[in-house]
């Protein structure tokens, strides 16, 4: 029987490039989903028997409730859960917009927690599924200037690895992909210029991320295949999926000097329970 996924944020990036992978495959289904279904005309040039196009977005409840019915109703069920959507935000901590930064969690947080919410009674009543979080490398470590987007990120690191938990019993899967920098419009969102001197050093990367211009080693497409690839395969899927140099290293070396200052108080850290 043909697997179906349901990928959000299909207009653009990994969502398009996991879209145009899936729609290659005769046996499987697509639910793609997008904020404005003209974006999803790409679709056009593969079997539309197996392709759902959905308008939805991940802010708007009712919409997601839709998609998900309209889906369902077409092939009967959902197996894999893409949440893909998100937004980027570049800014030092103090000159961010307050505005922005609530858009950002509303988009990347709570709007993959409300899909995420509304697939689950599907995949409980299936017992079976397995819902794919795009994170970022950033949801591990950071970088200047991207201290909200990664506040965001590290929210998806930790929402999943507590659902993983609580549905192991029930057939249902959590994979959390941390890809480096990627050739996508990720980096085309909302910046808060440099506007004290002190940030100066930080300007030109902040300007670069708002042109949407990249030199970003990762490649969307390869991407969006390894996701794939890893998905399908017979063996189990990780809880953590590190893609590229920089998001393997960069993991690495962040996860390594936290373990060294766990070890390094050790002793003192104990001494903070009461006596037994």
């Amino acid at each position: 029987m043909a697997k179906t996924w349901f990928i959000t944020g299909t207009s653009s990036g990994f969502g398009q490039a996991l879209a145009k992978i899936i729609a290659q495959h005769e046996d499987v289904n697509l639910i793609a989903a997008a904020r404005n279904l003209a974006d999803l005309a790409y679709l056009n040039d593969y079997d539309q028997t197996a392709i759902e196009k959905v308008v939805m977005d991940v802010t708007n409840k009712d919409q997601i409730a839709e998609a998900v019915k309209q889906g369902q109703a077409r092939f009967g069920g959902i197996d894999v859960l893409v949440n893909n959507a998100g937004l980027g935000y570049f800014g030092t901590v103090e000159e961010s917009n307050e505005a922005d930064v609530r858009q950002l969690f509303d988009v990347n947080v709570f709007g993959l927690a409300n899909v995420t919410k509304a697939v689950l009674p599907v995949m409980r009543q299936q017992k079976s599924g397995l819902i794919i979080n795009v994170s970022s490398v950033l949801g591990i470590t950071s970088l200047p200037t991207f201290g909200w987007y990664s506040a965001t990120k590290f929210a998806v690191e930790g929402v999943p690895n507590v659902l993983r938990q609580e549905v192991k019993g029930l057939g249902i899967k959590v994979m959390l992909v941390e890809p480096s920098g990627a050739r996508t419009k990720w980096n085309a969102g909302k910046t808060a210029p440099v506007e004290i001197n002190d940030y100066q050093q930080f300007a030109e990367m902040i300007s670069g991320a708002a042109s949407g211009t990249t030199q970003a080693p990762g490649d969307p497409v390869r991407i969006a295949q390894l996701m794939f690839d890893v998905a399908t395969a017979d063996e189990p899927v990780p809880g953590h999926l590190p893609l590229g140099e920089f998001a393997t290293n960069g993991m690495k070396q962040e996860l390594s000097t936290s373990l060294a200052e766990v070890e390094q108080y050790h002793e003192l850290s104990l001494k903070a329970d009461a006596p037994a």
